[in-house]
């Protein structure tokens, strides 16, 4: 019971003894009836129709088949039930699936059983009635083609040009879309899993996972901690692993794997180097499934094995900050998980603050420095497309009636660090991480809303100091719009150099005279941040001349070069740019450039040529806002 829970309950208690022995017992039971509604809607996650305050999931047995040439998913989801109330109604999210039977998970006996409403994004509550003695009911279903979750590959599409392949992406809310569940993270269950493949593929999950192809396609799978719906995952393809260390390894298909060892061969370090900041790493294994480049996000946390994009292969390892982020969630997010997406903040501004302490760690501060400030610059960057004032620029969001993605900005990632770093310069960095260690601690295998965080930080930070409160000042960055003008600033004195350069490029040097032999990537980033909005073509042609920036085999500073390519009309780099956004699914690069695109002269309709061409490689994260962007006014 929460402590706002309980206020509710004895202010009740107190109404019904104020109206003594009187009282009729039909106005009492109304009474208890309307603050159990009360208690019920503060803690509703309005993306999920469930009911788990009243019946909950506690485990999953999952046994489906992977058809790849009608592109489903087909089995039995056997869920085990804790039944907390009286109730005969269990109600599970479900988004296209096609429920064939539901039975009592014990004796077999059929169950009755509804969809009701179907409603874009949220999909249809299904309905089950439950005998009284039923403590697990066994569903029989088979997903839609469309499934929003899943994304099935042709060959031609993956690294290899020989078998399809398919990844499932479940955060938000698209776990629904191939299973029937508590689609809510303020649900955590454990599972088994057994899955039937193609013979010549590898099947892997969220979960403990095998290294070797099973010679009749059939795996099976385990996961002993308690996960909410958003991180079950599942990927299928011609996959090959490779070991990084005692606990961690790259799964890969087998023409990129090499490279991929390559590229994240200081992931054991990187384990360890976040342990020593915020404790024992508990999940067992940490594994990294690099996926075809329709991913549509740099990585997704799934426990056990990340799952990332091949973009930040840039055969330098200098792009690899995004693993540690991904690593991070092992604590903030998989660990104590936002139990609503109106508390998203708190799996990621904990997620990047986490993942910048690696990085300072394992590089130094000034690398982590140059992490912070490209970080305060996306962060700017959002605040203007949103407007400063925008509800949406709070911490702490409501989201109700939209879809959950909506949060997915700069505001819940950067503006929830820079809050954090806030805090830290106000108590100083020991007293910060013992906070952490103890939160992580107390906290693990748990949902955390931004309430309960602010009453833990009251109790073991801020502790009636008034001076203190005002520092951190929480009402500020967590419920207003905007940056609160405490806000700490971060500098670069590498950026400073690379500041000077592009001044002085500006005032006629030439580009080759700039001396970028020691530059990372966020130092050529910076670089092309720092270039004036309009430039001629001569400055253009000079710029790729010198660098090469059209034919950069670094995702993240061909994307950017790529964006003001599109706003200065350079059209050397238009072939470029189409072959970009075909063969990328990423989202952060992709929302920018299509942006770009449709503000430049007669960019919409090229915008629309390339959206036709690329659109079937993009997962359904991507399209549902593309779709929306390039739509036919």
């Amino acid at each position: 019971m929460t402590y706002r829970t309980s206020l509710v309950l004895l202010a009740a208690v107190a109404l019904l003894q104020a109206g003594g022995c009187n009282s009729k017992k039909s106005k009492t039971e109304t009474m208890i009836t309307q603050t159990e509604n009360q208690v019920a809607q503060a803690n509703h996650d309005s993306h999920s129709y469930s009911n788990p305050q009243a019946v909950a999931v506690s485990h999953l047995d999952l046994d489906i088949e992977v058809l790849f040439d009608q592109k489903i998913l087909r089995g039995t989801a056997k869920l085990d039930l804790n039944r907390k109330q009286q109730t005969d109604k269990l109600v599970l999210d479900a988004r296209g699936l096609k429920i064939t039977k539901i039975t009592d998970g014990g004796s077999g006996a059929e169950l009755q059983f509804k969809l009701g409403e179907n409603k874009e994004v949220f999909g249809q509550p299904l309905q089950i009635t439950l005998k009284p003695e039923t403590k697990s009911v066994a569903i029989q279903y088979e997903t839609s083609p469309e499934a929003a979750a899943l994304q099935w590959l042709d060959p031609q599409q993956t690294a290899g040009k020989v078998y399809p392949f398919m990844f499932t992406q479940s955060q938000a809310i698209l776990a629904r879309t191939w299973i029937p569940c508590q689609d809510s993270p303020g649900v955590r269950f454990t599972y088994n899993a057994k899955v039937k493949v193609p013979k010549e593929m590898l099947a892997l999950m969220s979960a403990e996972n095998p290294v070797q192809k099973s010679a009749d396609g059939v795996y099976t799978f385990k996961m002993d901690q308690s996960i909410p719906s958003y991180l079950m995952a599942l990927s299928v393809g011609d996959l090959a692993f490779k070991t990084l260390g005692d606990r961690t390894g790259i799964y890969a298909e087998p023409v990129s794997l090499e490279a991929a060892a390559y590229e994240f061969a200081e992931l054991e370090n990187m384990l360890v180097t976040a342990e020593k900041l915020y404790g024992k790493y508990r999940w067992d294994r940490y594994d990294l499934l690099l996926l075809p480049p329709s991913f549509p996000f740099g990585g997704m946390e799934n426990p056990r094995i990340t799952f990332l994009t091949p973009t930040i292969i840039a055969k330098d390892r200098s792009l690899t900050s995004l693993v540690a982020h991904e690593l991070a969630h092992s604590w903030s997010g998989n660990l104590v998980t936002n139990a609503t997406w109106n508390d998203f903040w708190l799996n990621e501004g904990f997620t990047v603050y986490f993942e910048r302490r690696i990085m300072e760690a394992m590089y130094g501060k000034d690398y982590a420095d140059m992490l912070k400030v490209l970080g305060m610059q996306d962060l700017k960057r959002t605040l203007e497309e949103l407007g400063s004032d925008n509800p949406d620029t709070r911490l702490k969001l409501n989201l109700e009636g939209r879809d959950p993605d909506d949060g997915l900005t700069d505001i819940a990632y950067e503006k929830g660090n820079y809050f954090l770093l806030n805090i830290e310069n106000a108590v100083g960095r020991e007293k910060f991480d013992q906070f952490l260690n103890g939160y992580f601690r107390k906290f693990a295998f748990q949902t955390m809303t931004t309430d309960a965080f602010i009453k833990y930080l009251e109790a073991e930070l801020i502790k009636h100091d008034p001076e203190l409160a005002q520092k951190i000042n929480y009402e500020a960055w967590i419920f207003k719009p905007g940056i609160p003008k405490n806000a700490i600033q971060v500098n670069s004195a590498r950026f400073e150099k690379v500041e000077k350069a592009a001044t002085d490029w500006k005032k006629g040097q030439p580009a080759s005279a700039i001396a970028t032999k020691e530059w990372s990537s966020h130092e050529w980033l910076h670089f092309l941040r720092a270039l004036p909005e309009q430039l001629s073509a001569t400055q253009m042609e000079e710029l790729d001349k010198t660098f090469r920036f059209t034919n950069s085999g670094n995702s993240e500073i061909l994307a950017a070069w790529l964006e003001i390519a599109v706003k200065n009309q350079y059209e050397p780099a238009s072939k470029a740019l189409e072959n970009f956004l075909v063969n990328v699914g990423r989202r952060k690069f992709l929302i920018p450039l299509y942006k770009a695109l449709i503000a430049s002269p007669d960019g919409k309709d090229k915008a629309r040529a390339i959206y036709a061409k690329a659109r079937p490689n993009y997962h359904a994260v991507a399209t549902s806002t593309l779709d929306e962007l390039l739509k036919e006014k």
